[in-house]
């Protein structure tokens, strides 16, 4: 390694520490892309719903489940954490076996809720169904500690990807169940999702409403809450609320729904990591009208999204550890794969002109990039470094 790098203690093994991102350019030039993980960065969003959210804290592991960004997590006092499958389940509890975790997969194997129970000790499950509260019950064997969350929708608005296409109950169907729940003797709790890239804190406040809505025809008073993530990140375009606008929201409604509010609980994704990683890609190659660019990552690597939705993320050009600045020209930017669609769905501007051998870094990957990358065409690379300076905090080369 290069001589004056700081060092960062990771378990037993001992990783550098890169400033920033000219900094990785300069010292290893990577030939493939790259994230950059800046540990502060996550930590104080960490800090930050630790202070505001008017409840327990998690984390939803899907969105980013790179052990550096779980150890941060848990090192700074993170202890819930959303798993959707065993392997997560086995991932989070072999490595931190103090963390809580919660299953809020509505739709799971019996096999996986009993592995889950037995081996890892696992006592939160969801569900949005009779039929899956029948097979929680057989895989917990009737376990009376067992907190069984029942899933509730209400019609999509202001969020990017609709969650109730796909799981939730109606709420008159989950006032039926959350009774059903207490019938048998389990513990009875409610969660939602209002959407990823949420943008009106209002809709958790009328989940809320909902929700006590559902319990008080259920006549339960349900244990906990979970409100979800769908916490959104500020990509470009117009300014969206800000974090506080929801705590607030969230913890105004849930003292004017409920006589006895009960333990709420959060488990952003992105609204959590986005901000912590950057992805550094090359320039392979410029097509001679100088528009055309292509990388060595692209929608089936770490840009997934950007092939779904437009996120308009944040992206700068680097050539030599150099920041390039001045006039942009609008570009087509194109994966390595043989794939014509592996492009994003935006073109971007770049300053330049750019050529090959140029860096493009692109902020707010900490989400929904390494965790969704594939290995279609052989190209495939989920290396991290750690930086001291996250993408925001880097003005110049």
């Amino acid at each position: 390694m290069p001589g004056n790098l700081s060092l960062l203690q990771a378990g037993s093994d001992r990783e550098p520490v890169f400033r920033n991102a000219p900094d990785v350019i300069r010292r290893v030039k990577p030939a493939e892309p790259v994230y950059l993980f800046s540990e502060a960065r996550l930590r104080a969003r960490a800090l930050r719903f630790q202070r505001g959210f008017p409840g327990a804290v998690g984390y939803a592991v899907k969105a980013n489940p790179e052990e550096r960004v779980i150890r941060a997590l848990v090192d700074q006092g993170i202890c819930h954490f959303d798993v959707a499958s065993i392997g997560e389940v086995e991932a989070l509890a072999s490595r931190h076996p103090r963390a809580q975790l919660h299953v809020n997969n509505p739709v799971k194997p019996l096999e996986a809720i009993e592995a889950a129970w037995r081996r890892f000790g696992v006592r939160s499950f969801a569900l949005d169904e009779r039929a899956e509260l029948v097979k929680i019950r057989q895989a917990t064997r009737h376990d009376p500690a067992v907190i069984y969350s029942v899933r509730f929708k209400l019609p999509h608005e202001g969020a990017c990807y609709d969650f109730g296409s796909k799981f939730g109950a109606a709420p008159d169907y989950a006032a039926r169940l959350l009774a059903g729940v207490a019938a048998v003797g389990a513990r009875p709790a409610l969660t939602f999702h209002p959407g990823s890239q949420c943008l009106d804190p209002s809709m958790y406040a009328k989940y809320l409403r909902t929700a006590a809505e559902i319990a008080q025809a259920a006549g339960v008073e349900p244990v906990q809450i979970n409100v979800g993530g769908g916490f959104p990140e500020q990509y470009g375009g117009a300014a969206i609320p800000s974090l506080e606008h929801y705590f607030s929201a969230i913890g105004a409604s849930a003292r004017a729904c409920f006589r006895r509010p009960p333990l709420l609980l959060c488990e952003p994704g992105r609204g959590m990591a986005a901000d912590s990683v950057s992805l550094l890609a090359r320039i392979i190659h410029v097509r001679e009208d100088n528009r055309t660019v292509f990388l060595n990552d692209g929608v089936y690597g770490g840009m997934q999204e950007q092939a779904l939705i437009d996120l308009d993320l944040p992206v700068r050009v680097w050539r030599e550890g150099r920041l390039l600045r001045g006039r942009t020209r609008v570009c087509r930017l194109f994966g390595p794969t043989c794939d014509p669609t592996d492009r994003l769905r935006a073109e971007v501007p770049l300053a330049g002109p750019v050529q090959t051998g140029d860096y493009l870094e692109f902020g707010l990957l900490g989400a929904y990039a390494s965790a969704t990358a594939t290995a279609f065409n052989g190209f495939r690379s989920t290396v991290y470094y750690n930086v001291e300076e996250g993408f925001n905090a880097v003005l110049a080369g």
